[in-house]
């Protein structure tokens, strides 16, 4: 397989109804007859003329990747002017570089994976791996980008114990196996595996980008290979670091944007060092991006970031005071986004979230006790659960009736998809849920009509959730009506996501609750991980997983069939490269969690506002939401919005 250009990147899918198509996106290289005659960005004009800057001539590759926006229902913009949004916390800023979703490869409007940063890439026996750099590609400080950033990466980072203690990641490592790597030249790089390795190209074009390349003449000044020990030692002791590592991991914060010195590759970088309550991003000059007139992108100079607490982002919003805004919003948020928007002049986008389930429960089959993980393990009391939930009744109460009922499972708009997945155990029928529980051996209740534990205690779930979660602690509350009736009491146990997380590692809670799949709307060549125990993130069974992602060294072994056939479909897949035995591995492993019960799902399609004020141009009026694949609104190209009122265009070199 071999990509040579990047397409037009959009996302047309068919979703329940509710989604009927995206904008277009992104061209490649290729959709271009001929290089356009570049036009210098008004942004940079003084310091180009000051010779401050090199001309656009010598900021782009020789080879850019062109946007051919007209051809695919978007319109060629106009540079300039500056755009805000917001944020809960100073670490959100993070999110910037996910929505800009400049990656080595990144998905098209078929979520097939195609180059973007890379001019291409050559695919053999899905086991070696060539990438080919753009010549005369830069980092945002002039510096090129090339071969040389890949190894830098590989051998003293990615292999060195002081800086990566654990090693590589996981997704560079097949059966245990680290790649063969090669530098070609000075754009080219290669991988080779023993083995194909279909984990390769799909995790770089993640929400959160992996990063196999650094800025190595940046970092090299903070490596004790390349830099005097000593002086290392002193500059980390002034910072009131441990050591030389410690500060290079300080230092190379690509995917946070803490460090402003760091260069980057993505459309904007940081000005703005924290703490701060506004961070400011600047165009990148060495953006590798132009359209067909020539013009470099991104369109928009200037990204503010203000900081506000995440209970006032609808508020703010309301008041005017953020240009483009989805993520800290939800449902809830709606009417009073709906109120402002003609007083402050923008516009209430609602989009459908991608999520298998907006609340799905986790029984814990691997909680440390002992009568509660004999009953989570088995499948008939899970069944009795997700039966005894009716989902009409949340579907109308808390998201007006638009949502799809049933499992965890993949939206109606994926390939992968099958009636069953959503519909079997996932309707409402109290009379088999009652049914299930009396034959496992719950038929004993007290006066209140509890039903008892063997052990004598009530059966009473406690279901712990993030305490900010208003959406989950809501949805909770009906589930808790619901089983009542069916002899169950329900307990909700709200805490900080960090005391959560690290409960469920431990195995205390019995039950947990948070929202279903990240991605709902996969293509088979995308990792079913997230089906399978090979994480201890998956709150289901998070020491299986933990068995898994410490080689055995914590937490326990899978020791349940099923599961345990997860994990060796799981295996099947990574070994394979055939794409229908890779969309059958995919439908067996959503049938199995749709008769297992192992997350119990309620309602998806629920709908995301985002605020976008008017006259902000090249953004979907209906689209998909959702962190993968589309890392946010990263896949809708944010870098081709700009503002068709002059007024809001102008130029400040920064």
């Amino acid at each position: 397989m071999t990509a040579r250009c990047l397409p037009t990147v959009s996302l047309r899918r068919a979703t329940a109804g509710l989604l009927l198509c995206l904008a277009a996106l992104v061209a490649g290289p290729g959709a271009a007859e001929a290089m356009p005659a570049l036009k210098e960005t008004p942004f940079f004009a003084e310091v180009v003329g000051s010779g401050q800057l090199p001309p656009i001539a010598e900021r782009v590759p020789q080879e850019p990747l062109v946007v051919d926006l007209e051809a695919h229902g978007r319109v060629t913009g106009r540079q300039g002017g500056s755009i805000r949004t917001l944020a809960a916390r100073a670490r959100d800023i993070r999110y910037l570089s996910v929505m800009a979703y400049a990656r080595l490869v990144g998905y098209d409007e078929n979520l097939n994976l195609v180059p973007d940063i890379l001019a291409s890439y050559d695919v053999e026996e899905g086991r070696r791996f060539t990438l080919h750099l753009r010549k005369g590609h830069r980092w945002s400080d002039g510096h090129p980008f090339t071969a040389e950033d890949f190894r830098y990466w590989w051998e003293d980072v990615a292999l060195n114990r002081h800086l990566m203690p654990a090693g590589p990641p996981d997704f560079m490592l097949v059966d245990n196996e680290l790649p063969t790597f090669e530098v070609l030249d000075e754009t080219t790089v290669r991988y080779t595996w023993s083995k194909p390795n279909p984990l390769f190209l799909p995790t770089l074009a993640k929400p959160l980008a992996p990063h196999i390349y650094r800025p190595a003449h940046f970092l090299k000044r903070f490596h004790a290979r390349y830099t005097d020990p000593q002086s290392l030692a002193q500059a980390a002791a002034r910072q009131k670091l441990k050591s030389w590592a410690a500060l290079h991991n300080r230092v190379d914060a690509m995917p946070d944007f803490s460090n402003p010195e760091l260069p980057t590759l993505d459309p904007w970088r940081v000005v703005t060092a924290g703490p701060s309550s506004r961070f400011v991003f600047v165009r990148n000059p060495y953006y590798h991006r132009i359209d067909t007139a020539g013009q470099q992108l991104p369109y928009i100079d200037k990204v503010y970031v203000d900081i506000a607490s995440s209970g006032l982002l609808a508020a703010k919003a309301n008041a005017g005071e953020a240009d483009l805004l989805a993520r800290g919003l939800t449902m809830a948020d709606i009417p009073v986004l709906k109120q402002g928007e003609k007083a402050k002049g923008y516009r209430t986008l609602l989009w459908p979230i991608a999520r298998g389930s907006e609340v799905t429960l986790y029984p814990n089959l691997t909680t440390t006790d002992p009568e509660w993980r004999k009953l989570n393990r088995d499948e008939r009391f899970r069944r009795a659960l997700s039966l005894g939930i009716d989902r009409r009744t949340i579907n109308n109460a808390l998201f007006f009736g638009l949502g799809m009922e049933g499992n965890n499972t993949v939206r109606e708009g994926s390939r992968l998809f099958e009636e069953p997945f959503r519909k079997l155990y996932g309707t409402y029928d109290p009379g088999e849920a009652n049914r299930l529980l009396d034959e496992i051996g719950l038929d004993r209740r007290d006066s209140s009509g509890v039903r008892l534990l063997p052990d004598g205690r009530q059966l009473e779930i406690v279901v712990e959730v993030e305490g900010d979660m208003t959406m989950l602690v809501d949805t909770l509350q009906l589930i808790g009506e619901f089983w009542r009736e069916i002899g169950i009491k329900l307990f909700i146990k709200p805490q900080d996501r960090t005391v959560l997380r690290n409960r469920a590692y431990s195995g205390l809670p019995v039950m947990t609750a948070g929202p279903g799949l990240d991605n709902a709307i996969p293509t088979a060549a995308m990792p079913p991980g997230e089906l399978a125990p090979i994480s201890q993130y998956h709150l289901s069974w998070p020491k299986w997983g933990q068995y898994v992602e410490t080689h055995g060294k914590v937490g326990e072994a899978c020791d349940m069939e099923k599961p345990k056939e997860l994990l060796a479909l799981y295996r099947q897949w990574l070994g394979t490269t055939d794409e229908a035995e890779q969309e059958r591995i995919w439908k067996r492993m959503l049938m199995l969690h749709a008769e297992n019960q192992w997350t119990i799902g309620t309602v998806a399609g629920a709908l995301q506002p985002i605020v976008l004020r008017d006259g902000l141009a090249n953004f979907p009026d209906k689209a998909l939401y959702s962190w993968e694949p589309t890392a946010l609104l990263g896949i809708y190209r944010i870098d081709e919005m700009f503002w068709d009122r002059a007024d809001r265009r102008v130029a400040a070199a920064q």
